[in-house]
């Protein structure tokens, strides 16, 4: 696989890897930016920080992640991550159901019913 670059409102991904059973990537968020406030059905993740401070919230906590730290983000967690000090990349390794994204609230307007997504393949 070539890597993918995909834009975001937040920053951009490097999709590194994407299997039918797992996916890499590499998360730009730009200072100020923020992912939606979200959960995966199936999709199972583990976020490192590879350089700034991230701002982790997993069910209604936050907290913020330094360079070096990781945290497994399992299926059903609500979660969102932010760059409220500055701009932050992250490796995120994860099993492959990309599509597999509930937003409950998105700055950028994204937000979608639960009921329109089809379980991923």
């Amino acid at each position: 696989m070539r890597p993918k670059f995909v834009p975001k409102p937040w920053g951009w991904e490097l999709w590194i890897a994407h299997t039918p059973k797992y996916t890499g990537k590499i998360l730009f968020i730009k200072k100020g930016g923020r992912l939606s406030r979200q959960y995966h059905r199936w999709k199972d993740e583990t976020i490192h920080v590879d350089s700034g401070v991230l701002s982790m919230e997993v069910n209604g906590r936050t907290r913020p992640l330094k360079k070096g730290t990781s945290i497994r983000v399992r299926p059903g967690t609500i979660h969102r991550m932010s760059a409220e000090k500055g701009p932050v990349r992250l490796i995120e390794t994860s099993t492959s159901q990309v599509l597999d994204v509930v937003r409950l609230s998105d700055d950028y307007g994204r937000v979608e019913r639960p009921h329109t997504r089809r379980r991923p393949q």
